[in-house]
């Protein structure tokens, strides 16, 4: 559909807890900026009904399964690729590189539910054959760090927020890029630095996609 006639760029953001990933899309969409590149950042889930009951049920504060999680996601991931503000599809058409973050696999580790990566993909191809990633970075940063990040900034921790559930997502994102080797760009990046380290980091792996 869209990949067709795209002519910016889609950049997806990865990474547990407690990553910086909501810094590093400001940080880089202000770098994009500065080079002169129109871009967008945005992060998921939505404001949307769907995205606010998404919301709760990672908090914990709606219990479900994964014939329940399945559904919302796909509907999440479509309402923010074709509606928000115009869509992210629309975007990318017009020209605009957009940074976001799809939750892109970890939605389904943070519910303890073992499900086989196959069926995550599946689950996914539906935004996916829309739209693919011109590249999808995840900043691997350490679960305990990431943790102590966490603590130290933050009001209240989410219930899902703990080191063993933070190595369960991390595992579960590293699996799902081996699953995705010769499909889609990853590049896996050192998140255990600082902020501008990170950024710079970043940014030389994100201008390599930039002219393609």
């Amino acid at each position: 559909m869209g990949s067709q006639r795209k002519k910016g760029k889609l950049i997806a953001l990865e990474g547990i807890d407690g990553s910086g990933k909501s810094t590093q899309a400001r940080l880089l969409a202000e770098r994009m900026r500065r080079e002169g590149i129109a871009c967008y950042a945005t992060m998921e889930p939505t404001d949307s009904p769907i995205g606010s009951l998404i919301r709760q049920i990672m908090t914990g504060r709606v219990r479900t399964d994964n014939r329940v999680i399945a559904p919302l996601f796909a509907a999440d991931r479509l309402d923010h690729l074709l509606n928000e503000v115009n869509g992210i599809l629309h975007k990318v058409e017009e020209g605009i590189a957009v940074i976001t973050d799809r939750y892109y696999f970890s939605s389904y580790a943070y519910q303890g539910v073992d499900l086989p990566m196959e069926w995550v993909i599946q689950a996914n191809k539906l935004s996916s054959d829309i739209l693919r990633p011109d590249v999808t970075v995840f900043l691997d940063i350490s679960p305990k760090l990431a943790l102590e990040r966490i603590s130290r900034n933050r009001f209240r921790q989410e219930l899902f927020e703990e080191e063993a559930r933070l190595i369960q997502v991390r595992e579960k994102y590293m699996e799902a890029f081996g699953a995705l080797e010769g499909v889609e760009r990853v590049a896996v990046l050192d998140g255990n630095g600082s902020p501008q380290e990170i950024a710079e980091a970043l940014w030389d792996e994100v201008r390599k996609f930039i002219d393609d």
